[in-house]
Formats: C-alpha cells, sequence, structure tokens
C-alpha cells in the first residue's frame, strides 16, 4: 500500500512516480516523466512541468509569508527538468504586493533547505546552493549560481550568468556576468570560468571586463558610466544586457571590489 495522498482532481501526467507519504493536493498539475518523493508536499494552485524530481520534504505552494496576503487565489509554476532538492520551499504569490506567481524555470537545481518566497522569478538553468534564502518579489536570471548560506533582500535582482560566493548578502542589484563576494557584497570581476563552459569566446569575454572596467574602474558614477559605455563601446547584446541591467535597477547595483575575487 502506498500510502500516499492524491486529491481526486489532481491532473498527474504519464509516468510520474509518486512515493509513499507524499501529499498532492486538489488544484495540482504534474508533468509527465516526475518523481515526488516521500512526504514530498505539493499545496493548492501548483503547475509541475515535464521530468522534474521533488525530494522528500519538500513543500511547493505554501502561503505566502506575508501579512498582506488575504487568502487570494495565487500560483506557483515550475519548469521542465528543474529538480528541488530536501525540505525546499516555495511559496505561492501575493496580489497585493507581487506579481500573483511564485516561478522557477526550467533546468534549475535548487539544493536543500533553500526558501524561494512569493512572487520570485526564477529564470532557466539556475542553481541555489543549500540554506539560500530568497525574499519576496526578487528575480533571479538565467545560469545565476548562489552560494550556500546566502540571502537576497526582497525586490532585488541577480543577474543573468553571474556567481556569488556563499554567504553572500545581496542588499543591491548584482549585474550579469560577473562574480561577487564579500561583505558588503562586491564586485569581484567577470566570472569567465563560467562563461567559457556556456560557449563565449575569449573576445566576448574580454568585451564584457572592458564594459566592467568602465563602470567600476573609470572614474563615473554609474549614469555617466553607462553613457560612456554606450558611446564607445559597439552594439552587442552583451552590452545591452549589462547596460539595460543598470539603468533599470531600482536599488542600485553593488559595489565594486578593489582586488579581484578569484574566479
Amino acid at each position: 500500500m502506498n500510502q500516499s495522498y492524491i486529491h481526486p482532481d489532481a491532473k498527474i501526467g504519464k509516468d510520474v512516480t509518486i512515493e509513499p507519504f507524499a501529499y498532492i493536493a486538489g488544484n495540482v498539475e504534474i508533468g509527465d516523466g516526475c518523481w515526488i518523493g516521500p512526504h514530498a508536499t505539493i499545496l493548492d494552485n501548483v503547475k509541475i512541468g515535464k521530468n522534474c524530481k521533488i525530494y522528500p520534504g519538500a513543500i511547493i505552494g505554501g502561503e505566502p509569508q506575508d501579512y498582506k496576503f488575504s487568502g487570494e487565489v495565487t500560483y506557483v509554476e515550475i519548469g521542465d527538468n528543474t529538480i528541488l532538492r530536501e525540505y525546499v520551499t516555495v511559496n505561492r504569490g501575493t496580489l497585493k504586493s507581487g506579481r500573483g506567481v511564485t516561478k522557477v524555470g526550467n533546468g534549475c537545481m535548487i539544493m536543500s533547505y533553500s526558501h524561494i518566497a512569493h512572487d520570485c522569478i526564477i529564470a532557466d538553468n539556475v542553481v541555489l546552493v543549500s540554506y539560500v534564502g530568497i525574499a519576496g518579489v526578487t528575480d533571479v536570471d538565467e545560469y545565476a549560481i548562489i552560494g550556500g548560506h546566502s540571502a537576497a533582500h526582497q525586490f532585488t535582482r541577480i543577474g543573468a550568468h553571474s556567481m556569488l560566493s556563499g554567504g553572500s548578502m545581496v542588499g543591491k542589484d548584482v549585474p550579469p556576468y560577473i562574480v561577487a563576494g564579500r561583505r558588503p557584497l562586491s564586485f569581484g570581476g567577470v566570472n569567465v570560468i563560467g562563461l567559457r563552459r556556456r560557449g563565449f569566446s575569449n573576445d566576448k569575454i574580454d568585451e564584457i571586463r572592458d564594459i566592467y572596467k568602465v563602470i567600476y574602474n573609470g572614474g563615473l558614477n554609474t549614469s555617466d558610466a553607462c553613457n560612456e559605455v554606450d558611446a564607445t563601446f559597439a552594439e552587442t547584446p552583451e552590452k545591452r544586457a549589462i547596460v539595460d541591467f543598470i539603468r533599470s535597477s531600482k536599488r542600485g547595483i553593488i559595489r565594486g571590489g578593489g582586488k579581484s575575487i578569484d574566479e
């Protein structure tokens, strides 16, 4: 006898394995090929893509930990091929202060005991190492890696292809393509190893490095540095991603760090 609970209204795809003592609520969709581990809990208003793995003790779709939440119908959406390890928690969205949905993208690895709060958007191929806490309405862009025991303040943004050292305290936005560490969290150079692993050429990495020299070492304020980059660098997707990220930042970007962090 399996002894799991599956609500009769839950929509379960093909070739899904649900281990003993798992709990699946009513308004839930689970895509083909998923594995739901023992004692995993999937509450109402959750949609999970294909080939995901939900490990023991994970709780997906819990109510937001937000005093403004008043029981409105909100959601969690998990993409395909994503892994949520032991005791991960992903809370539903809110309507009064958020987006109504919390999203985790495709191909993510969310390691044990990490927490993703209400209305966060975690993009594709993100890695959260164990015990990471992401506060509400925070965006983590694609291929970002956040080291263990780190915490992100609400409404912050962590840029694509960035890598944060363990124990990072994210109070300001982290631009794309960089490594960051120390306290307060600081720029530590370009994420050279990560970019090479993802197929960026040496010329492209040099371009990104030169852009950040202007931003962090050019002696200009952030606005003037972005104007200087726009005026002196050829238009490329990477340049545009960096400049647009910085210009759209509401909290400001992390400080320069002086000596580079090991990449």
